[in-house]
This record gives structure tokens, C-alpha cells and sequence, in this order.
């Protein structure tokens, strides 16, 4: 491997990273944000999706979760 290539890898590894930390804000702000929601308060719509939001929430690795969680300064409720 050269010295270019190097230095692409290089590159493309920050912009995944830097990619990876505004990911998990919008995934600890939606996780906030469902935690916070009274469903019953919610339109049928909206309830579905904060519904499915929350399902799509629990499948994430715990860590990656907690990760999102402390991105935007949350905590988890264990």
C-alpha cells in the first residue's frame, strides 16, 4: 500500500468516524425523545412511529445505545 492510498484510508476512516458521532446524536436524541413521549397523548400516527422508533431503538447493541446516550449527555434508565 502507498503512500496515497494510506492517506485516502486515512481520510475516509475520519469522515465515517465524524459520520458515526452525528449518527449516534440523532439516535440519543430520538431515544430521549421516545422516552419522553405519553403515547396516549399522541396522534394514532405519530404513536406508530414513535412506536416503530422505539423498536428500531431496542434492537441496537446495548453499547452503541449507551454510546448514543451519553453523546447527548442522557442516561439510561438501568
Amino acid at each position: 500500500m502507498n503512500r496515497q492510498e494510506i492517506e485516502l484510508l486515512s481520510k475516509e476512516i475520519e469522515m465515517l468516524m465524524a459520520e458515526r458521532t452525528r449518527l449516534l446524536k440523532v439516535a440519543g436524541m430520538a431515544a430521549v425523545l421516545v422516552a419522553n413521549a405519553d403515547a396516549r397523548r399522541l396522534q394514532d400516527g405519530v404513536a406508530e412511529a414513535a412506536e416503530q422508533l422505539s423498536e428500531l431503538l431496542n434492537a441496537l447493541p446495548e453499547e452503541t445505545l449507551q454510546d448514543a446516550l451519553d453523546s447527548v449527555g442522557a442516561h439510561s434508565g438501568n
